[in-house]
């Protein structure tokens, strides 16, 4: 994992001239509060972030109530913002390591904790939480930046050691497919993946107003618990043989195997395939036959994706494994 462009962040912030002079004419508010005579404070404006600040202080309550913290806890939390729940979680856990991409943010909760006892339980990493080196933690605790849901999720799955629980608020409709079941809307190539690697269920709605800036849409958290230990199936075969077949999820899975460019792909896989197992390689080989025998023989042929549950996705891909034919 490349290290990522960031620093530690334990200096108290120093605000320009500039921006020091205009504070000075501001009242300052709390908790994601907003400058007086309706002057928003330019420390909330994190759209370009994908950042929205949690003001509602109940709900912040129960995000950490549902982590079922510990004293002993190392928590791992990713886009503090102004820290609404950072601090919440000082009062309970060990540590903290917040991830924070905007170095205003991380300077607004420097500021909050500074010559508090929670100070010293505070480790602020400025920089992108995709590329950072992550320390040890037990729990994740996240209100995501919306640009990084996905790679934020893949993330904390590949981290090795595998974390106890993480606590995840996205935008509702990405959180809905991490939770989608078979045979649903919005089962998808996300879900299967996510959920073959993890116990994830919904924790609860949170509408936009509940933060500042109010988002366009509406945000719900998710409780993700990893499986430990987790299947022996490698990650890129299970998502080479999803992206397939959620490309086209209400088609047959002969249809969607069939498309262009499919059989081809497979193809030079299995040459690959045969040329590290120092197989020979039949040069009369049929791909297309293959392909079709295997569907037939799993029982999949006319199936489709949006219906089949990850125990017909393992199975499929075991019978495509069984005649040598890999996704990755």
């Amino acid at each position: 994992m490349p290290r990522a462009t960031s620093e530690r962040f334990s200096r108290a912030h120093k605000p320009s001239i500039k921006s020091a002079a205009s504070s000075s004419k501001k009242q300052s508010t709390n908790e994601g509060g907003s400058s007086s005579g309706g002057v928003r404070n330019p420390i909330f404006n994190t759209e370009r972030f994908g950042q929205h600040i949690l003001k509602n202080p109940q709900i912040a309550q129960t995000i950490v109530d549902k982590a079922n913290l510990r004293p002993t806890d190392r928590v791992l939390e990713v886009g503090p913002g102004t820290g609404n729940l950072t601090v919440r979680i000082l009062e309970v856990a060990k540590s903290v390591t917040a991830v924070e991409m905007d170095p205003r943010m991380a300077a607004e909760l420097t500021k909050r904790v500074q010559g508090k006892p929670e100070q010293r339980k505070l480790d602020i990493i400025i920089g992108d939480f995709v590329k950072a080196d992550l320390p040890y933690f037990d729990v994740c605790i996240s209100n995501t930046p919306y640009q990084i849901s996905s790679p934020l999720v893949f993330r904390l799955l590949s981290h090795r050691p595998i974390f106890r629980v993480a606590i995840l608020m996205f935008q509702r409709e990405f959180a809905m497919r991490l939770v989608a079941r078979p045979e649903t809307e919005l089962w998808s190539r996300l879900s299967a993946n996510v959920q073959l690697y993890s116990k994830v269920d919904l924790v609860m709605h949170v509408g936009k107003n509940n933060f500042r800036p109010a988002p366009q849409v509406e945000s719900s958290v998710v409780r993700l618990v990893p499986l430990d230990p987790p299947p022996p199936i490698k990650f890129e075969e299970f998502d080479g043989l999803g992206r397939i077949v959620f490309a086209r999820r209400n088609k047959t899975i002969h249809a969607t195997f069939m498309a262009k460019g499919v059989i081809d792909m497979l193809e030079k896989n299995w040459r690959t395939w045969c040329s590290t197992q120092n197989k020979m390689i039949d040069e009369d080989a049929n791909m297309k036959a293959k392909v079709e025998e295997v569907l037939t023989s799993s029982g999949y042929s006319d199936q489709r994706a949006a219906k089949m549950s990850l125990d017909d996705l393992l199975k499929l891909l075991c019978t495509f494994h069984d005649e040598g034919i890999h996704f990755a």
